[in-house]
């Protein structure tokens, strides 16, 4: 199986069809290229880029302009996150169709749950021509 939680505590010992019960306080945060932004990878298949994740954005992050490959689902649990369509606060949802394509700020900083089918294709900045993941 090629979907697993990278630091899942004995995710080896379990059989293929068992449940991952994940202590998400004990993942670790790790750095996406946007600095200021860290992420706790929840689930994720490299083969398909399936990626389930906590992002934790600074106050005043940034990220370039990107485009979503896939639909990208995000459900903010703290702060908001920004772009020219909209402002998705604390308690809100948004997702976008494969196609979209924004620049997206967190002027206060945020935490928010995303979900994403591919990873997301970067136009602009450090990371053009890269995908996130």
């Amino acid at each position: 199986m090629s979907a697993h939680t990278p630091f899942l505590e004995h995710e080896a010992a379990l059989g293929p069809l068992a449940s991952r019960y994940v202590g998400v306080e004990a993942l670790p945060w790790k750095p996406t290229p946007t600095p200021g932004i860290d992420m706790k990878i929840l689930l994720q298949d490299k083969e398909t880029g399936l990626l389930t994740a906590l992002f934790r954005w600074a106050p005043g992050t940034a990220l370039d302009l990107h485009e979503h490959v896939e639909i990208e689902q995000t459900y903010v649990l703290s702060g908001s996150i920004v772009d020219d369509e909209g402002e998705v606060r604390e308690g809100d949802f948004v997702w976008r169709p494969a196609g979209n394509r924004h620049l997206a700020r967190s002027p206060n900083g945020a935490l928010v749950l995303s979900f994403f089918l591919k990873p997301n294709r970067f136009l602009s900045g450090p990371s053009a021509g890269q995908a996130l993941e």
